[in-house]
């Protein structure tokens, strides 16, 4: 429940913060001082000045959309409004050098001029919004504020003449691009401003901070699930966030060097990418993997491709709502499978929230049309969906991050259990070899034989169900590794406590599969000689000293020695058994074998075994002709009970 109380509380900040602009997108006609333009005279030209009268010219009713008034047209249209100014109403008060007022400097503000505009004033240009043919500058989603000087106004009648090039709904992939102007309001340029620069900062600011607020989030998610290969949907959604700012780019970038046509082809193909990383997060999500989406979703971008260059860009608006629908499709079913089998609760909630900013999308654009900047409608469509996808990436964000904390702690956790286990198996080792040495001193076989047993139950039952349950519910493959060899010494260590003796044959096949086995992962060439018949018994302390002096020899080999090939051989003679373990590795000088044995390090504990056992073990060592390690131990020794 508080899971679903903090998304609860998230949705309301994020719904908060898109009505908080309602007030910004209230209209034009609470703008005190200004004139709204409503009806204007409208001809077709492209010359550099308002058409002249001979042309057919037709009167027109602000907002004009070309895909409802001329639908079919595209090209250059001119728009001609008659604009009555009185030098004296809105002056600002200051006094000139007659001591008159001075009129306030006047500005006409469009909410909305697609594809791009010219401004004349009385013949005269005044603005203009960049390229007027191909590649034509984008102005669909950027409200206009235009000077107008004061030189150029005359008291009484002036022709305002706006020069606008547009594109038909046909070959385009959303209404919101299609040629258009929108009511015009013309007043105090000190009181235009600020409501332009209101309007620019929720059309454009908001465009370029959440464009580039998902390109870094994408980014950074992309790349955390790549390294994580277990959590692909990161990855997949780091490409839907990079995919959705690339395709947002539109609305602030004005002038891009692509064609109209090549732009609406690339934003099609760039939203069937787009859907690809959609579909596939929501079922990663799941924890599932469709061979069909696999496949089927690549194909499907090449696909969308094909049919719009097959298409031609004169059936584009319509073969784009076709894939619009398809697209759709593709991920309510995605997410239907996602709900009904989520991998966790937050799954469940991020589909949730993920449809409904996609559903506030879709319908805020199917309402929006030729709406303004200025609308409710259009600004939903325009950052709606990014807002909600940002939100659901810095959730993931906050939950994988958690997650990391969480196996982290579980991490050292296990570490400081290990230490703790060690230190006990240390210090039941301790007293073993304590008590073995008290019982062999007093002779008392049946109470070392007692005691033996007690200590091998207690670390089978409590040591060994410990390792083991690590080994099996570790998350970290380098802690159950550990844990895993760990409950390999403790079972070594219980076999040498049970006192069962060990045929020598069957102690060669297990020392023959560990070594061979040790020296291959580390990509050495093993070679294992030993006789086919040894009836003989080795007791279980000669078994279980004679496998740590062979386990330290061969993890010696694999770090230090740097040999490509050991050969151990195995033979009995004289009584005696006889280990020979020889490599062809950089060797040891002399000194160096000396030193290492007053040090303490691994030479020294294998002859310190051999000597419990009344054998030797005899190291011979230089440098470029490998190693050679002897081990001799007395069989009457090593098969008698201890």
């Amino acid at each position: 429940m508080p899971k679903f109380t903090r998304w609860l509380a998230g949705l309301a900040w994020l719904l908060s913060l898109l009505l908080a602009a309602l007030p910004a997108c209230a209209g034009d006609e609470g703008l005190e001082g200004t004139q709204v333009l409503r009806s204007a005279l409208a001809a077709i030209g492209d010359g550099p000045e308002f058409p002249a009268v001979p042309a057919p010219v037709q009167a027109v009713t602000l907002p004009d959309e070309w895909a409802i008034s001329r639908p079919g047209f595209q090209g250059t249209l001119w728009y001609r409004v008659a604009l009555d100014f009185d030098p004296q109403k809105g002056a600002a008060g200051r006094a000139d050098a007659k001591g008159g007022a001075a009129p306030e400097l006047q500005a006409l503000y469009i909410a909305r001029a697609c594809s791009n505009y010219e401004v004349h004033l009385n013949g005269q240009l005044v603005a203009s919004g960049g390229r007027m043919r191909e590649p034509v500058s984008h102005q669909c989603s950027r409200p206009q504020l235009v000077n107008l000087p004061a030189a150029l106004l005359v008291a009484g009648r002036n022709e305002l003449d706006i020069k606008l090039v547009g594109h038909r709904l046909a070959e385009l992939g959303s209404a919101h691009r299609a040629g258009g102007l929108s009511a015009l309001m013309v007043g105090p340029q000190a009181v235009l401003a600020p409501h332009h620069a209101r309007q620019t900062a929720l059309a454009v600011g908001f465009a370029q901070g959440g464009s580039a607020t998902l390109l870094l989030m994408g980014g950074f998610m992309f790349v955390l699930g790549y390294v994580n290969r277990r959590e692909s949907q990161l990855a997949y959604f780091g490409a839907l966030s990079v995919g959705l700012a690339i395709f947002d780019a539109r609305l602030w970038l004005r002038d891009l060097p692509l064609s109209h046509r090549l732009l609406e082809f690339v934003l099609l193909v760039l939203l069937s990418f787009i859907t690809w990383a959609a579909v596939q997060f929501l079922l990663r999500s799941g924890g599932m993997r469709l061979k069909q989406a696999d496949t089927g979703l690549p194909v499907q971008c090449a696909l969308v491709a094909l049919t719009l260059l097959a298409a031609g860009p004169e059936r584009l608006h319509a073969l784009a709502l076709f894939w619009y629908a398809v697209f759709a499709a593709e991920i309510a079913a995605a997410a239907a499978l996602l709900l009904r089998r989520p991998r966790s609760a937050d799954a469940r909630w991020t589909t949730t929230l993920l449809l409904a900013g996609a559903a506030l999308a879709v319908l805020a654009a199917a309402t929006a049309g030729f709406a303004s900047t200025e609308d409710l409608p259009a600004l939903l469509a325009s950052t709606g969906l990014p807002l909600v996808v940002l939100f659901v990436g810095l959730r993931l964000v906050m939950q994988h991050g958690r997650a990391r904390r969480e196996a982290e702690a579980s991490r050292a956790q296990l570490e400081q259990s290990k230490a703790q286990l060690e230190h006990r198996v240390r210090e039941a080792t301790q007293e073993i070899e304590r008590n073995m040495r008290q019982v062999a001193d007093l002779k008392v076989e049946q109470v070392a034989e007692r005691e033996r047993k007690r200590i091998a139950a207690d670390l089978h039952d409590d040591l060994g169900a410990k390792l083991l349950t690590i080994v099996h519910t570790s998350e970290s493959d380098r802690i159950s590794t550990l844990a895993r060899e760990a409950l390999e010494e403790m079972r070594l260590s219980v076999r040498g406590l049970t006192g069962r003796p060990v045929r020598l044959a069957d102690a060669m096949g297990d020392w023959r599969a560990e070594t061979v086995s040790r020296l291959a992962q580390a990509g050495i060439e093993g070679e294992w000689q030993s006789p086919d018949e040894a009836p003989q018994m080795l007791s279980s302390r000669a078994y279980v000293q004679t496998t740590r002096i062979l386990r330290e020899a061969t993890s010696n080999i694999i770090k230090h020695s740097g040999a490509s090939h050991c050969s151990v051989s195995c033979a009995t003679a004289d009584g005696d058994f006889q280990l020979i373990i020889q490599d062809n590795g950089d060797g040891i000088a002399q000194q160096d074998v000396d030193s290492r044995l007053d040090k303490g390090h691994g030479l020294a504990s294998m002859k310190n075994r051999a000597k419990q056992l009344q054998g030797q073990c005899l190291v011979e060592s230089g440098p470029g002709y490998g190693t050679v390690i002897r081990l001799t131990l007395p069989l009457d020794r090593a098969t008698s009970p201890s």
